[in-house]
């Protein structure tokens, strides 16, 4: 096989192999994937099945996503931003929102130029940022007051970037970025000439004590912002596979003929179901208390243990170094000795993330995760 410098550094996940290892057990706590049992908007499911039902969503076309859903985005990212976008011009629809990185990044870099991300960031991220030849730049998340903070003097050190490709709530570590961060990035962007590339597909799961900031909202930022959108995550429609950009209508000329070449269209038929869910109540506040349920209840749970907090989103991370361990070794005992499925970090970073081991709670009730500290204690013994 000839080699290819594209994939010389590119790692794998991990989450599939220790799903696999975990296999169909039910007595072993899913804390590997980022999937959730909490159930999708009704009005989703229900024009969804209307559309497979009619046939009215079984087409190539618009390319760019059905008129429906672009102007339902528009109106979703109005209420977010407070900026209107041309649903038209604006917006591209895509097959999931992390599938929409990697056209963004190939209309908004060079090969070599330096991207920056934190360290913890999330895996699909980085590891595309490699896949299009762009170079990571990764500005360290640091512990304090046991919760994650973006290491500010590293960023403002940065000197050369094309893109910063920053989400927040973030993954796997739940960091949520203040007002603050965003005008230090507005700032870097701006010495830079940097577009911040926004994951937002989590901005609203967002935990009490921790502000919400949509960068767009803050000086200098709404012009050079590209949003990646999704409704994976606060629609709990992974299935779907349903994703957006939405960015200045000069750069997504770009990113539109980047997002035709790469997945041609999303379903039609999920993306009416997608529009409804936009357009009709959403349930995603009844949600995020869930999940922050669940948040409480981990770190109860794991009370002494080097679990650090997070802001919001579905994950937290464990220091597998602190307890003497390698996050390979930590999420092995987990699963042999104590039925935990959890990932090692190890493709999600280069320093920070690869000492730690992720804990979604997203996919399990806080009935079974008041189960967690009997299960890390037979991994631990």
């Amino acid at each position: 096989m000839r080699p290819n410098s594209r994939f010389a550094h590119v790692q794998p996940f991990d989450i599939d192999r220790v799903a696999a290892a975990a296999g169909a057990d039910p007595d072993v706590l899913r804390m590997e994937n980022l999937d959730t049992d909490v159930p999708p908007p009704p009005a989703a499911v229900e024009a969804t099945m209307r559309s497979l039902q009619e046939g009215t969503g079984n087409s190539w076309l618009p390319f760019t996503g059905l008129p429906e859903l672009c102007a339902a985005v528009a109106g979703d990212l109005r209420e977010r931003t407070g900026h209107d976008y041309d649903p038209r011009r604006q917006i591209a629809i895509t097959s999931g929102g992390t599938s929409a990185v990697m056209p963004v990044l190939l209309a908004t870099t060079e090969p070599g130029d330096p991207v920056v991300l934190t360290d913890p960031t999330y895996a699909g991220l980085l590891q595309r940022v490699r896949l299009s030849g762009a170079r990571p730049h990764l500005v360290p998340l640091r512990v304090d007051g046991g919760h994650w903070r973006l290491d500010r003097e590293a960023l403002a050190e940065v000197g050369r970037a094309a893109a910063l490709l920053l989400m927040s709530p973030s993954m796997p570590s739940g960091v949520v970025l203040d007002r603050d961060d965003w005008a230090l990035v507005a700032r870097v962007c701006e010495r830079t000439g940097a577009y911040l590339i926004y994951d937002a597909a989590m901005e609203r799961i967002v935990f009490d004590g921790h502000p919400r900031v949509n960068p767009c909202q803050v000086d200098g930022l709404a012009q050079r912002t590209i949003i990646v959108g999704s409704m994976s995550k606060e629609y709990r429609m992974i299935g779907w596979r349903i994703g957006w950009v939405a960015g200045p209508a000069d750069i997504m000329s770009r990113i539109m003929v980047a997002t035709i070449y790469n997945t041609t269209v999303a379903s039609g038929f999920h993306q009416l179901g997608a529009a409804a869910a936009l357009r009709e109540p959403s349930g995603v506040a009844e949600a995020v208390a869930e999940y922050q349920a669940r948040h409480e209840t981990v770190a109860a749970q794991l009370d002494g243990l080097p679990l650090v907090r997070a802001g919001g989103g579905w994950s937290c991370l464990v220091d597998a170094e602190a307890l003497g361990l390698t996050a390979a070794d930590l999420s092995a005992r987990l699963l042999d000795r104590g039925r935990v499925a959890a990932t090692p970090m190890t493709a999600w970073g280069e320093t920070v993330a690869p000492r730690h081991v992720r804990l979604v709670f997203s996919n399990e009730p806080v009935e079974r995760l008041a189960e967690l500290r009997a299960r890390f204690d037979a991994a631990l013994a």
